[in-house]
């Protein structure tokens, strides 16, 4: 490392004596102290107050920590589900229990627009979720050029281009309000009637909102394969107020006959766990989990997957009996495609 000292001649140095070297807070105010030297006092305390807020700004309000924690809170949005909530004007979401909101409001909304609602529910799940990642890299890029423009050694050119750098901090500041605010899903935009008229019935007042659910993943502590069967458990970091059904497909890779073509299918679970058997001995199965089909979900871009191998079959010339006591038979699992 090379330090940069005033007034220091090389050519009168003792190259048998020793030097002291000077340590980093000494170097950094040496280079202080000559960057002062070319400025007037009023710039120079103009650019050590710019400078400092500058610093203030990228430590508090755009920190790498901060934008980090939004990287992932991005990641998990991307793994949710989205669903329409239907609500009275006068419920906020979250707030809707079966006695507000009966079975029957559902039999009142007219069934192809409320299809075609949830065509626009998925769209503009997609549009916030591609928004979120634009204004992300934009927070991203803006940052890398104002730590630049902070580490920067000339101050004559910070101080030339202050305006600019105002308008970008503005930018950035709008950008990270605009990024929170669709971090939670919003109201979607109705342009027809979804409830049609019944003459002298009273139409309710009704509101249509995007809401998300946590994604459903694998439990990879405790799902695991034995020779001929697998146990899966899987969890939701939020669990909702109904029970939930999921759909679980398994599929044997890279099958060797026709025969193991048919090691697949799908089975519907109304629990977090299940034992999938009849599987084959010493082969890889891919495991997959999601939700199942509701008439209120409309978006789900992921599903979490987990492949497990099963354990060896008993060795050559040795029958079940020998190893053990057999297993009671298991009722066969329904086959389809993966």
């Amino acid at each position: 490392m090379s330090f940069r000292v005033a007034g220091l001649d090389l050519d009168k140095m003792k190259l048998d004596s020793p030097q002291p070297f000077l340590g980093q807070e000494e170097a950094e105010e040496a280079e202080e102290a000559e960057d002062q030297q070319l400025l007037e006092p009023e710039a120079w305390r103009t650019y050590t107050e710019r400078r400092n807020a500058l610093r203030e700004f990228l430590t508090a309000d755009l920190s790498p920590h901060l934008l980090q924690r939004h990287h992932a809170r991005v990641q998990l949005l991307r793994k949710c589900s989205y669903y329409i909530e239907v609500l009275p004007k006068h419920l906020a979401l979250g707030d809707q229990n079966p006695l507000v909101l009966p079975s029957t409001m559902f039999q009142l909304i007219d069934p192809w627009k409320f299809q075609r609602m949830k065509q626009v529910g998925a769209a503009q799940a997609k549009i916030q979720l591609l928004l979120l990642g634009d204004l992300l890299e934009r927070l991203d890029r803006g940052r890398a050029e104002l730590d630049a423009l902070l580490e920067a050694p000339d101050p004559q050119p910070f101080l030339a281009g202050w305006g600019l750098v105002e308008r970008q901090l503005a930018d950035l500041a709008a950008a990270m309000d605009s990024f929170l605010a669709m971090m939670v899903p919003g109201r979607l935009h109705i342009k027809h009637r979804l409830v049609s008229d019944f003459g002298a019935t009273k139409i309710p007042h009704i509101r249509l909102m995007l809401s998300t659910r946590m994604p459903v993943m694998f439990d990879r502590k405790e799902s695991a394969a034995h020779r001929d069967w697998a146990r899966l458990r899987w969890f939701v970091t939020v669990h909702p107020v109904v029970p939930e059904q999921f759909e679980l497909r398994f599929k044997l890779l890279d099958p060797r006959t026709q025969q193991e073509c048919t090691q697949c299918g799908l089975i519907p679970v109304a629990a977090c766990s299940f034992d999938v058997h009849n599987l084959l001995p010493d082969r890889s199965y891919k495991f997959t989990i999601k939700r199942a089909e509701s008439c209120t979900l409309v978006y789900e871009p992921w599903r979490d997957s987990l492949t497990l191998q099963t354990a060896p079959g008993p060795p050559e010339g040795l029958t079940p009996g020998r190893l053990g006591k057999p297993s009671p038979p298991q009722p066969r699992l329904p086959r389809g495609d993966f």
